[in-house]
């Protein structure tokens, strides 16, 4: 059976493939994991690192070896892989900030992913989440931090109360409070402009409002600016916020009831790193399912009939 992190996994080598093109050793490393070829992997990354030395693009290259690894339930090579990276990446961020290039905060946040999952494979999960919320807060003030709240997340949000969401601005109808919504189960959903697993979940979603909206289901859809529109244009706030209500207007019409805060602190908040996250409180408020990545209709429907009865 395979693990919950290696459909993970699968999701981030499919949408990395998506993204602008980047460095050729990412794209060899990624190819050869996603073919279960970890020898070729670990080669090519053996040769960038000899010839190139700790380049951004060949410590984000040796993450994936970390990831990969781990995928495949190999955890004292991942864990190797995942001690090395961060060794390396901390070694340049004596001469650096975290965020001074793309690929270091990505080779970083997979270093301590990667720990986590492994220390958690291993029945030490109380480690694992006291770990991630150690290196949360000392990374607080930068990229990974959304990463790492998703990683808390994953190990241990479910069961809790939701985190209160930020509703200072929105599109459509003005969004409750969670705290306002107790009574109620809700189901967030957290996506981008620009994604478009979401667009393929919206669907699925107006199908499962239309049968449990009756029963007291409320949809709240968090979303935020990302600094661009159409075609990656750069977008002042100002300009993004319209580019965003036409996408809700012209693909998620089927959800046109739904409350849609914007704020980027609520994806920090909630971890959402990844889009759609979908996440599921009770009428108590509690969270009872949280979900990066997209869903089935009938992944989904069996989650909602525990809240809704």
């Amino acid at each position: 059976m395979k693990s919950v992190y290696y459909f993970h996994l699968a999701a981030l080598l499919a949408a990395a493939g998506a993204q602008v093109s980047r460095a050729g050793i990412i794209q060899d490393v990624r190819s050869a994991i996603a073919d279960s070829n970890f020898e070729l992997g670990e080669r090519r990354v053996r040769e960038y690192l000899a010839k190139e030395g700790t380049k951004p693009e060949g410590l984000e290259a040796l993450s994936w070896l970390g990831r990969g690894a781990l995928a495949a339930k190999r955890y004292d090579e991942a864990e190797l892989y995942a001690a090395e990276t961060r060794k390396l990446v901390l070694e340049t961020l004596k001469k650096r900030p975290v965020d001074s290039d793309a690929n270091t905060p990505i080779a970083l946040g997979a270093s301590i992913e990667v720990h986590a999952n492994v220390l958690n494979a291993r029945g030490q999960r109380s480690e694992a989440v006291a770990m991630l919320r150690r290196e949360l807060q000392k990374y607080h003030g930068t990229s990974i931090r959304t990463r790492l709240q998703k990683n808390i997340h994953l190990l241990s949000l479910e069961g809790k109360p939701a985190p209160a969401l930020e509703v200072a601005e929105w599109l459509n109808a003005k969004p409750a409070p969670i705290e306002k919504l107790k009574g109620h189960p809700v189901l967030l959903f957290f996506w981008a402009h620009w994604c478009g697993d979401c667009k393929a979940q919206a669907p699925l979603i107006a199908r499962l409002m239309e049968k449990y909206g009756p029963k007291g289901l409320v949809l709240v859809g968090p979303t935020q600016r990302y600094g661009y529109v159409a075609r990656g244009e750069d977008a002042p706030p100002e300009k993004e916020k319209p580019y965003i209500e036409s996408v809700r207007r012209e693909q998620y019409g089927a959800l046109a009831k739904m409350a849609v805060p914007v704020s980027e602190e609520n994806f920090k908040s909630y971890g959402a790193s990844s889009t759609p996250t979908l996440v599921l409180l009770d009428r108590e408020g509690v969270v009872r399912m949280y979900h990066p990545g997209k869903m089935t209709y009938e992944e989904l429907e069996e989650q909602l009939e525990k809240v809704t009865r």
